[in-house]
């Protein structure tokens, strides 16, 4: 890895670990003013490191540690607050994970296969390794012929490098665009060029009939020409943003 890389993942590792600090102190003080801003620093964290998009394994770790589900997978209410912090800083230690496993990587033995480095072109570091985990469970899903989550994981990718590229070229408020005006604003600034086109209808919808978990509600069919197209547009966009690939 190198330095100006280090630098980026060693600068998202310490904000991650100073957010399991404050909220450790939080969770024996309950203060509540300082409980909400705590989970508003947390939330902005957790957006940049999955790339704004809410399809993302932490992202749906975030937003579910704030309910409490019933048997039949129903939401409830929401969880108490003592509950809510514990599962937060679970989140939190995820992400700090995921970005430590960067070290093993690269201290793996050099007679190891090489780990697949497609995503070298996004500039977020710390978002790097959360996309190779999402293209490789995209592609297991198709094996599998469990469409709806490898169309949702292709959009996610699809989503988060948009945002990455939009927010390097300096678009700001991104978080609250929907998927079509990120690739509508991709599109404009000349990021990609006209793959998304090709995108069926439910993934163009994804999030808005995703649950809160950034699942595919069960009416929300998807077939395999559905999900086999929109990874193809994934691997479009991948070209278009990665010239050199």
């Amino acid at each position: 890895m190198d330095e100006n890389l280090r630098h980026q993942r060693d600068t998202s590792l310490g904000q991650l670990e100073t957010l399991i600090r404050r909220g450790r102190q939080i969770g024996a003080a309950r203060s509540v003013d300082a409980t909400r801003e705590w989970q508003r620093d947390c939330a902005a964290a957790i957006n940049q490191l999955s790339g704004g998009s809410k399809a993302h394994w932490l992202a749906r770790a975030f937003s579910a540690a704030f309910l409490v589900r019933a048997a039949d997978g129903g939401v409830l209410v929401e969880a108490d607050a003592a509950e809510i912090v514990a599962r937060i800083l679970d989140v939190l230690a995820q992400g700090a994970a995921s970005l430590a496993f960067m070290d093993e990587v690269e201290a793996a033995s050099s007679g190891a296969a090489p780990r697949p480095r497609r995503f070298e072109f996004v500039h977020n570091v710390a978002l790097r390794p959360v996309l190779e985990q999402a293209f490789d469970n995209s592609g297991r899903a198709f094996e599998q012929r469990q469409f709806a989550p490898a169309l949702t994981l292709a959009c996610g990718l699809i989503e988060a490098m948009l945002t990455d590229a939009l927010e390097h070229g300096g678009s700001h408020g991104i978080a609250d665009w929907s998927f079509d005006a990120r690739i509508n604003a991709a599109e404009r600034n000349g990021l990609i060029r006209r793959g998304c086109a090709r995108l069926p209808p439910v993934a163009r919808r994804y999030k808005e009939l995703s649950d809160a978990d950034g699942q595919l509600r069960p009416d929300a069919e998807v077939s395999e020409r559905d999900a086999r197209v929109t990874r193809q547009v994934l691997h479009v966009v991948m070209r278009d943003l990665d010239p050199g690939r």
